[in-house]
């Protein structure tokens, strides 16, 4: 990797900023359902903690849009990664002013306070230069773990580079390293398979992966937008009309650079997506005009599974249908145990698809898993992620990073 780590800086005794994704899926009791984005960033924390620094975490959680949400404080993570650690991590109630620089001066050597959740403050995602320069004032030093948000141009991911000097984090170089293997020589056939509920955001970047895969395959709410605008009527299942024209553009791509896209053949349809609602299996040339799309069907699962075991290298973003419904979770499940078996690289992506194959206890069987959904995707794109970008390159030198003044 050509960007500085951790590893690569003087951290005794410095006061250390790391940015880390703890947007960590909870229940109503405020209970961690998964803490696979916690463990994650262990690595990093506690090479800090054996080298002496003040560590100073900071996170967002949900989407607060600016404002502060008493369900979405990070108290339960502060409380998990105790536990974790076993060392105290002490969450504090606010992010930035004169109380939280009052705590950080204090800390001793070994120490680590978490910021609360960053999106309390409408600065966060406007990437605010007052909200960024106060953020600054706690640190000598920045450290972006948080893969999983690098490419959003927020405060926190961006804007600290503009005055403090910003490396990778151990868990950041091990992402770059595993998805830069993928682009750089990857093993043929390569399928990627997508799913999940945001298909907006997967239509537009299929355009920008097609030409680096061999095969796709399309399930979730991404296969009702193609299905759409092949032609076929969906039902009430969630479309969107603004996409069609991409989606006709992507598959004349694929078409011209002989990349094959695979969509349903059946889905699980139902008019209530619950646990208690009658559902039916039907063609997806005969899908009821007042149900929805709940999972892919049997035959598609077979077909699917047929073509992934010829491929050498495979790259799954979204759950193939409503997989927290019982009902609705068979096409997931299908593609994960398939994907666990393959004499294959596998590549999972999104913390959706990263609970399924935890969930499973599958975590263990595939190559790697991701802890980026939408930055994952921009990866394998070829884009170049604004976190990343704005990291140290190895080469530079240190007097051309930025200082606190």
């Amino acid at each position: 990797m050509q960007k500085k780590t951790v590893m690569d800086v003087d951290v005794d005794g410095k006061r250390v900023l790391v940015r880390t994704d703890f947007n960590v899926p909870m229940d109503r009791n405020k209970k961690i359902k998964d803490d696979t984005r916690l463990r994650a960033c262990l690595p990093t924390i506690t090479y800090l903690i054996g080298h002496r620094a003040r560590i100073i975490l900071c996170s967002h959680l949900g989407r607060p849009h600016g404002r502060v949400d008493e369900n979405l404080r990070l108290e339960p993570v502060a409380r998990r990664l105790s536990e974790l650690l076993q060392r105290p991590v002490k969450p504090l109630r606010e992010a930035i002013g004169p109380g939280v620089e009052q705590v950080v001066s204090g800390m001793q050597e070994g120490e680590v306070v978490l910021l609360e959740n960053l999106r309390f403050y409408q600065g966060e995602e406007e990437n605010d230069p007052g909200f960024t320069q106060e953020l600054s004032k706690l640190a000598d030093l920045v450290v972006n773990d948080a893969f999983g948000v690098s490419h959003r141009a927020h405060a926190s991911v961006v804007g600290l580079a503009d005055y403090l000097p910003c490396v990778a984090g151990l868990l950041m170089e091990k992402e770059i390293d595993q998805l830069s293997r993928i682009l750089e020589n990857p093993a043929r056939p390569f399928a990627l398979v997508i799913g999940g509920a945001k298909a907006g955001e997967k239509i537009r970047l299929l355009e920008h992966i097609i030409p680096h895969v061999d095969l796709v395959l399309i399930g979730g709410g991404t296969a009702a937008t193609f299905l759409k605008g092949g032609g076929c009527n969906v039902g009430i299942s969630a479309v969107e009309p603004d996409k069609m024209e991409l989606v006709m553009r992507i598959m004349q791509k694929a078409r011209a650079l002989n990349v094959t896209i695979l969509l349903p053949e059946d889905v699980v349809v139902t008019e209530k997506l619950e646990a208690t609602a009658i559902t039916l299996v039907v063609s997806v040339k005969q899908i009821p005009a007042n149900c929805r799309i709940a999972d892919i069907g049997p035959l598609t699962i077979t077909e699917y599974t047929k073509e992934l075991k010829k491929c050498r290298m495979v790259a799954w973003n979204g759950p193939m249908g409503v997989f927290e419904v019982p009902e609705f979770s068979e096409g997931t499940k299908s593609i994960a145990m398939v994907l666990a078996g393959l004499n294959a690289t596998t590549v999972i992506g999104g913390g959706s698809t990263a609970e399924v194959v935890t969930q499973l206890g599958l975590s263990g069987k595939m190559t790697h898993v991701s802890t980026g959904g939408g930055a994952f995707l921009q990866f394998l794109s070829g884009k170049i992620l604004p976190g990343i970008a704005v990291l140290a390159d190895r080469n530079q030198s240190s007097s051309s990073i930025p200082t606190l003044m």
